[in-house]
């Protein structure tokens, strides 16, 4: 169990700082708006998707902690999400922030189907 903590804490510290270093690069590029944490997220999803089926097919339960708790926990970010969300709604950039919402949702959603599809297509 002790090991299990240990692995979480260091995926956690890589997804962190892979998503610290992508909303920097998505700051530059889409200012006002937080198109990094909707990348993040989007990919997260397809990531988790990919993982959960790859590891369920393949035996690789013992690495869920460090990768889907640990990496995938760290770098996804719907906390991120929902201050991003308040924030445009507070700026009152009503359309979006409900842009934002939806295509945060529903692109994820997609996304982690996709990945559970292609996942299990791969290592079925």
């Amino acid at each position: 169990m002790k090991h299990t903590f240990l692995q979480v804490a260091l995926g956690g510290a890589m997804g962190s700082a892979t998503r610290y270093g992508i909303n920097i690069l998505a700051g530059r590029l889409s200012p006002g708006f937080p198109l990094g944490t909707l990348a993040v997220n989007v990919a997260g999803c397809l990531a988790m998707g990919l993982l959960a089926a790859a590891l369920a097919h393949r035996g690789g339960q013992h690495l869920a902690p460090f990768l889907l708790t640990g990496v995938l926990g760290g770098f996804t970010t719907f906390s991120a999400f929902a201050l991003d969300s308040l924030t445009l709604w507070e700026r009152g950039a009503a359309a979006a922030a409900l842009g934002y919402v939806l295509g945060s949702v529903l692109l994820s959603l997609a996304a982690v189907v996709a990945g559970l599809a292609i996942g299990r297509g791969i290592f079925a």
